[in-house]
């Protein structure tokens, strides 16, 4: 069994939650949401038998080593300050990392240990920019070179995907 730690309950976790614990069962994956309040981590989780949740502070070190060493993968959703305790805890204990944010120089930074180490440490790749620019850039492209266009202005309009006690419109989708 494969186990997935979360960190961090906000509103990005019900798309994620929903989305590991309906195939934790045929995946063989425990799913584990770890956020500063309990209650907060246990009322995204409750309507999910095969997920847990427990109290945590990133910045408790014994915890932090704990959970992290116990897991296989972890997603954090914290807010990008702590990705690096969670980056430096996850190399020390040879696990994977994924967050939604920006790769920082000091994510950077860890490279080539992390590469040592066959631990990946993925940071944004979805939307934006990820899908948003590489779709952009090839429209782009294909004006430039297919067609022989000139860009002279060029503007994205993007967003994300919405917490579902949240989600009021009928795309459930947010643009920003």
């Amino acid at each position: 069994m494969k186990r997935i730690l979360v960190l961090g309950a906000g509103r990005t976790l019900p798309s994620l939650i929903n989305y590991l614990a309906t195939r934790a069962s045929e995946m063989n994956w425990e799913v584990r949401v770890a956020d500063l309040s309990l209650k907060h981590a246990l009322q995204k989780i409750e309507k999910y038998s095969n997920a847990s949740a427990c109290a945590f502070d990133i910045q408790h070190t014994e915890r932090r080593e704990k959970e992290i060493a116990a897991a296989d993968l972890v997603i954090s959703l914290l807010p990008v300050r702590f990705h690096i305790m969670a980056a430096k805890t996850c190399l020390k204990f040879k696990k994977h990392l994924l967050t939604a944010s920006y790769v920082s120089d000091e994510m950077k930074a860890m490279d080539q240990q992390a590469k040592k180490n066959g631990v990946l440490l993925l940071n944004e790749c979805g939307l934006d920019p990820g899908i948003d620019h590489m779709t952009a850039m090839a429209a782009l492209d294909k004006i430039r070179e297919e067609k022989g266009g000139r860009i002279d202005s060029f503007i994205s309009y993007t967003g994300g995907l919405i917490s579902p006690e949240t989600d009021n419109n009928p795309w459930n989708y947010k643009f920003t």
